[in-house]
């Protein structure tokens, strides 16, 4: 039996009128390329079914409005970290490093601090080791901050030396996200570490899955991993907490990934980040903690912890990108797992190739996420005709996120040169000017590219028009996703 006339035309006035709102509101959206808003408006009226229902899940970059009332709010309480070092009082960093370090502070507050030493970490094992050591060492505080916590040997044995620190009066306060921890949070061994007496947090907790995206969207994450002990050291890089077997991801594995462990001032900054994170979810003020006085710190290089999401400005990360690769004068090195642009960090990446900097970008060969791959390969072209050398490692998964500048200058951390960490993701790093430590990231890059096929001309022309039209395909769904 068919529905009368005037209901099946009051139902489709209904679509048009619905697919009309969500188009002004795409077209309205704050902080959006044109070409991000235009992808929008083409999906939805080419498909509009899948469309609307994919803008009202993934359109808006939005954690919520209390959320992010709620991260603002705690920023405003703490302490503000930055009369701590002034950048002009650091002869260590060259006058043509001053404006990355500047953008640097515009992002979080953080000024550049001097009287920090630091090591980068041989493996995902030995990385393991250290932290362990430093938790069964820490006096006062414990606070840990992984996007991912596995319950396998790593994530385990980390467990096992919070609950130890816990139990002899040492404060650990545990947060991990609500999605990529998943697991452990589910796993007897969450329990076990808040009967041991540590202090627990799921952030962004997705709750129920069917009212969630109208509270902002379910895939905004906190991909952060920070590790504090006693405010005088931190760790910072791109591994989450587990084994380089990776066991949810193992047809990749191994994972590689790049980590140092601080010592120094800068502990303290990604202390108040740690804390500006804890506050926004639970109703404790760690204000008097970052108060608390710290004995004076050694002679050291400047460092400064570069924190972005979803309550700093929208451009953050890709302007820190494109100011590093604007600095290079000689070679500029960038490992990154995901590589998904926008327009400013690909034509700052071709730039420096073209002024006649050695300019070298290497990517996994083989990654966990086949869209991310096609779309990545979609800018191999234009990249090799300016000059950029493409190195594709073999062997593993490389999930190391470095940049080096002419051999002084680094930046380390969880960011990707992707849209999600762009966009969605909280992202914290470090920003360092020491050619020392430079050296040791540059020679672990070294040893990406030993370990990496050449991606050239001749690779990038023997593709299909199969293949490209695919590649170029999925890139044009970059502003989309």
């Amino acid at each position: 039996m068919t529905e009368p006339p005037s209901v099946a035309w009051a139902l489709f006035v209904l679509h048009v009128s619905l697919q009309i709102f969500i188009i002004i509101r795409a077209i309205l959206r704050p902080h959006r390329e044109p070409a991000s808003r235009l992808a929008w408006v083409v999906v939805i009226v080419v498909a509009p079914v899948v469309g609307i229902v994919a803008y009202v899940l993934f359109g808006s970059t939005n954690i919520g409005s209390r959320r992010i009332a709620r991260f603002r709010t705690a920023l405003r309480r703490l302490p503000s970290l930055a009369d701590i070092g002034d950048v002009e009082e650091h002869p260590d960093i060259p006058e043509r490093y001053l404006p990355v370090f500047r953008v640097g502070s515009s992002i979080s507050g953080y000024a550049p601090v001097g009287g920090n030493r630091a090591a980068l970490m041989r493996d995902s094992e030995s990385t393991i080791d250290a932290m362990v050591a430093d938790i069964d060492a820490a006096q006062r505080h414990v606070h840990l901050l992984f996007y991912i916590w596995l319950t396998d040997n790593s994530g385990l044995r980390m467990v096992e030396a919070v609950e130890r620190a816990a139990r002899r009066g040492v404060t650990c306060r545990v947060m991990v996200d609500d999605l990529g921890s998943r697991a452990l949070i589910r796993s007897a061994r969450w329990a076990g570490m808040a009967a041991a007496g540590a202090k627990l947090v799921r952030a962004l907790p997705i709750g129920d899955p069917l009212s969630r995206p109208f509270k902002g969207r379910i895939d905004m994450r906190n991909h952060r991993k920070i590790v504090v002990i006693d405010g005088r050291l931190t760790y910072c890089g791109s591994q989450n907490c587990a084994d380089a077997a990776f066991a949810v991801k193992a047809r990749y594995a191994p994972w590689v990934d790049a980590v140092i462990r601080f010592e120094g001032p800068v502990a303290l900054q990604n202390q108040h980040l740690f804390a500006a994170d804890w506050m926004a979810h639970v109703n404790e003020d760690l204000s008097e903690l970052l108060r608390a006085p710290v004995a004076g710190f050694d002679p050291g290089f400047a460092a400064q912890v570069i924190g972005t999401g979803a309550a700093v400005r929208y451009s953050a990360m890709p302007e820190m990108f494109a100011a590093l690769m604007g600095a290079a004068q000689r070679e500029l090195v960038i490992s990154t797992p995901y590589y998904v642009p926008d327009e400013p960090i690909q034509a700052a990446l071709c730039a420096s190739a073209r002024r006649g900097v050695a300019t070298t970008v290497i990517f996994p060969k083989v990654n966990d996420s086949w869209i991310v791959a096609a779309a990545s390969r979609s800018y191999y072209r234009d990249m090799l005709d300016a000059g950029v050398h493409i190195r594709e490692y073999v062997g593993g998964l490389l999930h190391a996120k470095s940049l080096t500048v002419d051999g002084e200058l680094t930046l380390i951390g969880s960011a990707n040169m992707d849209r999600r960490s762009f966009e969605l993701n909280s992202e914290n790093n470090i920003l360092f000017c020491d050619a020392t430590l430079t050296a040791a990231i540059r020679a672990r890059q070294q040893d990406y590219i030993d370990r990496s096929v050449v991606i050239d001309d001749r690779a990038v022309a023997s593709w299909s028009r199969g293949r490209q039209f695919w590649n170029n395909a999925i890139a044009m769904l970059g502003p989309v996703l």
